[in-house]
């Protein structure tokens, strides 16, 4: 193996090991909470910006179809996909309102929000989370070592690392053992 791939490798696991090190419980405790959502008819909103919107889209994706078994759709959606809305809401009222707006259309008391950035500073996802927060959302930030002072969420889940690449394979592997959690905790999972 190469020498860049052995690096990548090696910092891959120490920031996959790191992040559960930390965050092993928050994880099966926000399973549970999203679990408990879900069956109490609410759903899950997700928002992020680039590669972290894409996440979002393929995390809303598992909870509507399905991840592992077949089961009735579960409510979630990311709000980075209606081209349409953040187009519009952009134009007219600034790309830091995208999300948040949609927060406010979309979001009530004990749904989820969860947002998810590499930095940890983008505007439009700390501007959600401030909406989310008053309307009665449980927020949760995603995000890496540069947004682990950010206090806008009820739970902060920090990959320790300030490489992008390998703060989003955390994300998304934290995120997609999330959707098997919520599965096996509504007793439809693995």
């Amino acid at each position: 193996m190469g020498k860049v791939i052995t690096l990548a490798v090696n910092d891959h696991m120490q920031a996959v090991k790191g992040f559960f090190d930390e965050h092993a419980e928050d994880i099966d405790n926000l399973a549970a909470r999203t679990a408990a959502c879900l069956e109490d008819g609410g759903k899950i909103l997700l928002c992020g910006n680039g590669g972290s919107a894409c996440d979002a889209l393929h995390i809303a994706g598992e909870f509507v179809g399905r991840f592992v078994k077949d089961r009735r759709a579960l409510p979630a959606m990311a709000l980075s996909a209606d081209a349409g809305i953040l187009t519009a809401v952009g134009n007219d009222y600034g790309f830091e309102q995208v999300f948040s707006r949609q927060v406010e259309a979309h979001g009530n008391k004990g749904d989820i929000l969860i947002a998810i950035s590499t930095s940890g500073q983008s505007p439009n996802i700390i501007r959600a989370l401030e909406v989310a927060k008053k309307r009665g959302l449980y927020t949760v930030m995603l995000t890496g070592e540069k947004g682990s002072k950010v206090k806008k969420s009820n739970l902060r889940l920090v990959v320790p690392s300030t490489v992008t690449a390998r703060i989003q394979e955390v994300h998304i592997f934290a995120l997609q053992l999330l959707c098997g959690l919520v599965e096996q905790k509504m007793g439809i999972g693995q």
